[in-house]
């Protein structure tokens, strides 16, 4: 893929991802007046004497502070990230810069950053590590290739070996280089401010210190269900937008890193994680699609996830299923060990994975 139809490609995606966030927003300001005119109707309409409408200016009130809400909190996250946006946005995610002085596996991650960036020609990202997360994951932020920021966990320090450290910051650094992180950026920014809606009636529900709910308790209700819709459509987004890039940054990896074991082992010994239950440290509902891999659970989020299931990335890797890998640091030469089963037997020839 051409650098140009990559740019070409992301614009085309951002102006698709205002477009809904625009959509989103009419329909989340329709819920939030019917929700609103529901309450008034259930507290004092229902009860009013005969002929009482609603009171002046009631819908364009509640509209005014609906958009109030997402747009303000969208413009002030997004506000908040436009200065250093990618360093500023790991380091609330519980990120620090490298120590590569004093750390063995954190100077083996900064050389591995300084050979994926001659490798893809990229201005060298600053170099940052999540030292309280054990389950192995990464992500790359930032507007720019200027102030991009690739991060990875302590787990992908401890388990991972050189070659699979090329893989998973070759994964990052191709969102970089593709321009996702741009639109993750402002993805960020969306996401906040739909849930907005969502925290204010939130606020207006809880109780007091007596566990006594106050009088807006039925309001607050109202506008946390219509809120939970633009929660629901923020991680919708988050999906639409993510789910064929993160194909696209595989793809490049095993390309600048010549090799299928070194995402491929990554993915492999993520999905031992998950099998053993091995909990990671969650990094909040915003920034999942920024992730190697989505690390929430339950349900919803399996229906809502911004990323392929790790058995069909690993199947595209490979060209067939593959086998998890033990969380130790092995040679690459022992990975390529495929799942023994009968289904697996012709399907030896792994075809080739091309950018176009």
């Amino acid at each position: 893929m051409l650098i140009f139809e990559s740019q070409r490609e992301a614009r085309t995606q951002t102006h698709k991802l205002l477009i809904a966030f625009a959509i989103t927003v009419v329909l989340l300001v329709l819920a939030v007046n019917g929700a609103m005119a529901l309450a008034w109707g259930v507290m004092w309409g229902f009860w009013a004497p005969v002929g009482r409408n609603y009171p002046n200016y009631f819908f364009q009130v509640n509209t005014a502070l609906t958009l109030l809400f997402v747009l303000g909190g969208w413009w002030v996250e997004t506000s908040h990230l436009a200065n250093a946006g990618g360093q500023r946005l790991a380091e609330r995610l519980g990120a620090r810069l490298a120590q590569t002085g004093s750390h063995f596996d954190e100077r083996q991650l900064s050389n591995v950053v300084d050979e994926m960036a001659l490798s893809s020609g990229l201005i060298r990202p600053t170099v940052m590590v999540l030292a309280r997360d054990q389950g192995i994951n990464a992500f790359a932020a930032g507007w720019s290739e200027e102030d991009a920021v690739v991060a990875v966990t302590q787990g992908a320090l401890d388990y991972l070996t050189r070659e699979e450290l090329q893989g998973i910051v070759a994964h990052e650094m191709s969102h970089i280089r593709e321009g996702d992180t741009r639109l993750n950026m402002r993805l960020v920014g969306m996401v906040f401010g739909l849930e907005m809606v969502y925290r204010m009636g939130e606020s207006l529900w809880e109780p007091d210190d007596q566990r006594r709910f106050p009088h807006t308790a039925v309001i607050g209700l109202a506008i946390m269900a219509a809120g939970w819709l633009g929660w629901l459509a923020g991680h919708g987004l988050q999906s639409a937008v993510s789910r064929q890039r993160e194909y696209l940054a595989d793809a490049r990896a095993i390309q600048w890193t010549r090799s299928r074991d070194g995402l491929g082992g990554v993915l492999r010994k993520i999905l031992t994680q998950r099998l053993q239950n091995m909990e990671p440290r969650r990094l909040g509902a915003s920034v999942q699609h920024m992730l190697l891999v989505s690390n929430e659970s339950g349900k919803m989020a399996h229906w809502l996830d911004s990323h392929p299931t790790l058995e069909q990335r690993i199947r595209r890797v490979y060209g067939r299923p593959m086998e998890p890998l033990p969380l130790e640091r092995q040679n690459a030469a022992s990975q390529s060990v495929d799942v023994d089963t009968p289904a697996n037997a012709a399907a030896k020839e792994v075809p080739k994975w091309t950018l176009s």
